[in-house]
């Protein structure tokens, strides 16, 4: 597993969009020009739920500062579409994030504990800001389910970085 370098270049992916369609991640839509990319476990984690909750609570907020918004899991389309539709989410949501597109983003990956938590290898938590070159801006990548960056923090970096002309930070490793 590579965990993708700060001020990299995002790797493009594509999935299926829930609702018909694709998503491509990285790549914003909805005339703005960053991307927030939220990578949940899947419809089997409550605290997943949590946060997508929230995140759907400040979409607008995101979009305000020019921040496209997606969420995106290992999930097949009928268990994604139980995720909308339970959590009653707009948010564009992707879903069939195949273990190869999850190494390729440096995502940790689980196998199920039981048949009861789900049926395939799942996304641990990511969480990706891709700005306007298309370069990885923040980057957050957890290999459990308890870590994840506050949300009001990630926008109001996000605000404080394009007002400032902030550059990418931890760029390369230690000396």
């Amino acid at each position: 597993m590579q965990v993708q370098d700060a001020g990299a270049a995002f790797p493009k992916t594509r999935v299926a969009r829930v609702g018909g369609g694709e998503i491509t991640l990285g790549e914003p839509s909805g005339g703005r020009d960053w991307q927030i990319i939220v990578v949940y476990r899947g419809l089997h984690c409550p605290i997943c739920k949590r946060y997508l909750k929230q995140l759907e609570g400040l979409q607008e907020q995101f979009h305000a500062a020019g921040v496209d918004v997606v969420a995106v899991s290992g999930d097949p389309q009928v268990k994604a579409e139980a995720m909308v539709a339970e959590m009653n989410l707009s948010l564009p949501m992707g879903y069939d994030l195949s273990v190869a597109q999850m190494r390729a983003l440096g995502l940790y990956v689980s196998d199920p504990r039981s048949a009861q938590e789900t049926d395939r290898p799942f996304p641990e938590p990511g969480l990706f800001v891709v700005n306007a070159a298309g370069n990885i801006q923040i980057v957050d990548v957890s290999n459990a389910p308890f870590a994840r960056p506050d949300l009001e923090s990630i926008l109001n970096g996000i605000r404080f970085i394009r007002d400032k002309d902030y550059p990418v930070r931890g760029t390369h490793a230690a000396a």
